[in-house]
This record gives C-alpha cells, structure tokens and sequence, in this order.
C-alpha cells in the first residue's frame, strides 16, 4: 500500500528537541486519491484479509461483504475516531517503520471503545533492543487545546510509558500470527521491567478540518517531561465529508467484488 505522503503536503519543525508535523491534501484531486487510499485501508483493520478469503471461498461475495460491513462502526462519532486511529496506525507502521496491531479486529461491539493506548508500535533495533511508540489518535472537525490535554493525560499514564495491558495485547496478538521471536521480546521487557523512557517515542496524532500547527506547536513546547515527542496533524477541511465518503467508499467496494 503507498504511503499517505502520495496525497499530502508536509511540512515539518522542530520544537526544541521534538518535531511537529502538518500534512494537508493541496487540492480536489489529493482529497479524492485520500478518499481511495484511506477505504483501502480501512477494512483489513476490521477484518483479515484470511477470514475474507475463507468466507469469499466458503459462501460467496455477497456474505464476504456482509462480514465488513458488519464489523464497520455505525454512528458518526465513532466512526471519527476510528478512522482518526487507522489514519494514525498507518502513519506510524509506513512512516515511521513500526510494527502495528490492526487492534480494531478485536472490538466487542462496532460502536464500543476499546482500552488501552490507541496506538503502540514496536520495532527491534539491532536484533536485540527493542523501541517503543505510544500514541494517541484524536478526530476532531475542530481541533482544540482541551482535546490534546485529553490526549496528553493518556500519554501521561503509567509514567508515560506503554500500558502492560497494551503491550501484553500486541504481544499476544503477535504470537498468533507467528511473530514469535517479537512476542517473546515484549514480554521479556514488560516482565522484567526493562521499558525505559529513552526507548519510547510519544505520537500525538490528529486528524481534523482545521490547521492544527499552532495549537501542536503550543502542546509541544508545554511539554516538560524527557520522553520524546512527535505531534502529527492530518488536516482535510471537510473533515465530515471525509469521513463519509471513505466509509461509503468501504462498502461500495465490498459489495463490488
């Protein structure tokens, strides 16, 4: 899958030893080719792609999509800040090169939150330590400082480092789809104690209609702690239409198959 950076324009800073992020489709055409990008990667976070398959093979397309569509939130809120949350999973697993969970698969209920930090990524540095992101995801129409103070009070949670919770569900998560030299890794640092500050990277990402440079900007600079930080703002200013047209995109698609 290409990188969001196709239908985008970025632009960086840094704040004294972190950086901030804006990234902004330029025109029309960016905002469509985002539409496309984002419903391709929408539904492997819902479903995998070897139970599709299973059921395309077993019952057919119309069941296939069926299945999608079934596990697609409903509501306008939530389907915000998931897309907001698979907008930011993207961002961390083909930007920054971390290893992600598709945690959205695991839901109880399509229109029930799930626990837990909403973004942990993981990589291995020199086949032996291990590197950590925690993040958070926010959707908002309109960005606002009391929406990153939410944001920054779960960043802050356990000394600002990854949830046990968190960290034992990617690990087991892992496990089952074979990663199992990664799963043993995670598990021998959380049981052992050994996450550090220094080997974690807080995210901030949002994804709203207005510019969030200013107020991430302002965030960052509040920021008095030693992890390090990186606020990331996707900006489309019809941030709702978005959204809809994405989801509406989703299912189209399924049923086009």
């Amino acid at each position: 899958m290409a990188r969001i950076k196709t239908w985008v324009t970025t632009t960086r800073e840094d704040v004294g030893s972190h950086k901030v992020v804006r990234m902004v489709p330029p025109d029309e055409a960016a905002v469509k080719a985002g539409v496309t990008w984002a419903a391709a990667a929408v539904p492997r976070h819902y479903v995998s792609a070897d139970e599709i398959a299973t059921v395309l093979r077993e019952l057919g397309k119309p069941e296939a999509a069926e299945v999608l569509n079934g596990k697609l939130p409903v509501s306008k809120r939530t389907r915000s800040g998931e897309l907001g949350e698979i907008l930011g999973t993207q961002y961390v697993a083909r930007e920054l090169g971390y290893r992600m969970i598709a945690r959205l698969r695991w839901k109880d209920s399509r229109d029930m939150p799930m626990r837990g930090d909403d973004l942990l990524g993981v990589r291995m540095v020199d086949d032996d330590k291990l590197e950590f992101l925690k993040g958070e995801a926010k959707s908002r129409a309109s960005l606002s400082t009391s929406t990153l103070d939410e944001a920054e009070t779960a960043l802050l949670s356990e000394h600002g480092l990854p949830t046990p919770h968190a960290l034992m569900f990617v690990a087991a998560r892992l496990r089952e789809m074979g990663e199992t030299k990664l799963h043993v890794k995670i598990l021998a640092v959380q049981l052992r104690g050994r996450v550090r500050p220094g080997d974690v990277l807080h995210l901030l990402f949002t994804f709203s209609g207005n510019n969030p440079l200013k107020l991430l900007r302002s965030h960052t600079k509040a920021y008095t702690g030693k992890i390090r930080r990186l606020g990331v703002g996707l900006q489309v200013p019809d941030h709702q239409a978005f959204i809809r047209r994405v989801f509406e995109k989703v299912i189209r698609d399924a049923r086009a198959r």
